[in-house]
């Protein structure tokens, strides 16, 4: 073949080259099949494996339709593709190496290093360091101009309370910054045949894809990602089945911390390094309301004595005043509205709240003593009895800049926080429509720009911050100012 020939007058020195020569020398191997590379076609979005064998081993791209092959060598599937097909160039998606079949020859190229880059993105520490100041739009191969970071989320069939979990967790820096170089968690050893580290690997691919300044489409499919989500999660969590997104982040945080070998340490890992909070809880016995039972009970015994205990928190959880019964005089259900600081003197220290067991009651108070740097509220607006869901439409009314959440500390906590109580909104969660067939849509605040955008799945919009307040909130991602 011609091919073949060209390679053997390469290394014969028939090019000019000396054959004594070692053939190292050689960084620029020519291959007349370059033009027929269509990137339009690849995406690496989704699982590694062969489309004919389904082998997760030695798996290569077509770069000229986009399917995977396994092999190289004769009698393998990218082998016979390459003769049948006519495709010649092909990408190891794991050595990042590009060969031509059949001839079967490495191909050495800078041309091909924007593909090479869109498999794998690289960031350098100063890179990530301008990432909060950079507000250059980026250009995709089809034309469309994205924003790095703001980057829609494909919903495979609906896993809508996943994406916008990732979506806000990749704005949170010091997890983005962790996440974006390998090399931060590359040398953490696992035990044996633990699978879990999977979970850390993809969650770094996806932030990676996510944050890529030179993507080929402006959007990314979180198929690997969710993947893991499932095959750890036992099924727990799926993309064929809504689940609840407060559910997902509480394990998905829990999960990545044991993954990264977090401690109960607070120091022990990105996790708990971000969002790691304390508070203590008072707890009281109430005596039971029976008559009978109150006359034999002596409150000042040790059982009825207030019980104190330190927790830590990677969320809080508000609740929601229970919506009204009946109907205003119009004859219309008022949508009842309700302050943010309403809801946090919950943890005040002096607010108490009962809660029911089976066949006892408590009496408890909640105390914060540490505030995390990145504060994640839960706002609680499904309710499940015997027989339904039933979802809580307040609104909440919460400013988005300058949230002073040292209201709610103790004068001796607040003062140990030197005035560093001053949050911002970051990621803002949204629950529309009923409790079984309601989807989600992410808020996010670009820095650089100091501009808001609504994310769901795919579709990217700007919105206006006075919009976001009108919203039914439901998971929230408050950031610490800094200065």
């Amino acid at each position: 073949m011609a091919e073949n020939q060209l390679m053997k007058r390469k290394l014969s020195g028939e090019n000019g080259i000396d054959s004594s020569e070692p053939t190292s020398k050689i960084i620029h191997i020519q291959c007349p099949y370059l033009d027929t590379i269509n990137r339009h076609v690849l995406d690496f979005d989704f699982e590694k494996l062969c489309s004919v064998s389904l082998t997760r081993i030695n798996v290569y791209a077509c770069l000229v339709c986009g399917k995977y092959f396994q092999g190289r060598g004769t009698n393998t599937h990218a082998y016979t593709h390459s003769v049948a097909d006519g495709h010649h160039v092909f990408l190891n998606l794991h050595t990042l190496k590009f060969y031509c079949l059949p001839d079967n020859y490495e191909v050495i190229d800078s041309s091909l290093n924007d593909i090479k880059y869109v498999l794998n993105p690289i960031f350098t520490p100063e890179q990530i360091k301008q990432m909060d100041s950079n507000t250059k739009m980026s250009r995709a191969i089809d034309g469309t101009m994205y924003m790095p970071g703001i980057v829609g989320l494909n919903n495979i069939k609906a896993n809508d309370y996943c994406n916008v979990i990732l979506q806000c967790l990749s704005q949170v820096r010091p997890l983005r910054n962790y996440f974006l170089r390998e090399e931060n968690y590359a040398n953490i050893k696992r035990p044996p045949g633990d699978s879990s580290f999977l979970l850390v690997q993809r969650f770094g691919e996806l932030l990676r894809k996510l944050w890529n300044p030179r993507a080929f489409k402006a959007h990314v499919s979180p198929h690997e990602m969710l993947q893991a989500v499932v095959l750890w999660s036992k099924k727990r969590f799926q993309f064929i089945k809504q689940s609840d997104p407060i559910d997902f982040l509480s394990w998905f945080l829990n999960s990545l911390h044991m993954a990264l070998n977090g401690t109960k340490k607070a120091n022990s890992s990105i996790i708990y390094k971000s969002f790691l909070g304390h508070m203590r809880i008072y707890t009281r016995k109430l005596p039971p309301p029976d008559a009978d039972d109150a006359a034999k009970v002596d409150l000042s015994s040790e059982e009825y004595s207030e019980m104190i205990t330190e927790s830590p928190f990677l969320f809080l959880t508000c609740d929601l005043p229970p919506t009204p019964l009946f109907t205003d005089e119009f004859r219309e259900n008022i949508i009842p509205q309700v302050n943010l600081y309403q809801l946090l003197s919950k943890f005040n220290g002096q607010a108490s709240k009962e809660y029911k067991t089976y066949k006892e009651n408590f009496l408890k108070r909640f105390e914060i003593t540490q505030l995390p740097p990145y504060l994640i509220l839960y706002i609680k607006r499904f309710t499940k009895n015997t027989f339904f869901v039933e979802k809580n439409p307040t609104v909440v009314n919460f400013p988005v800049k300058n949230v002073d959440f040292g209201d709610i500390l103790t004068p001796e906590v607040k003062a140990k926080h030197n005035g560093k109580t001053i949050y911002e909104l970051v990621g803002n969660i949204v629950h529309d429509g009923t409790p079984e067939k309601g989807t989600y849509r992410a808020h996010v605040l670009h820095k650089p720009t100091q501009q808001w955008y609504e994310m769901q799945d795919l579709h990217v919009t700007s919105i206006l911050p006075q919009m976001i307040t009108l919203t039914e909130a439901y998971i929230q991602i408050y950031e610490l100012k800094q200065d």
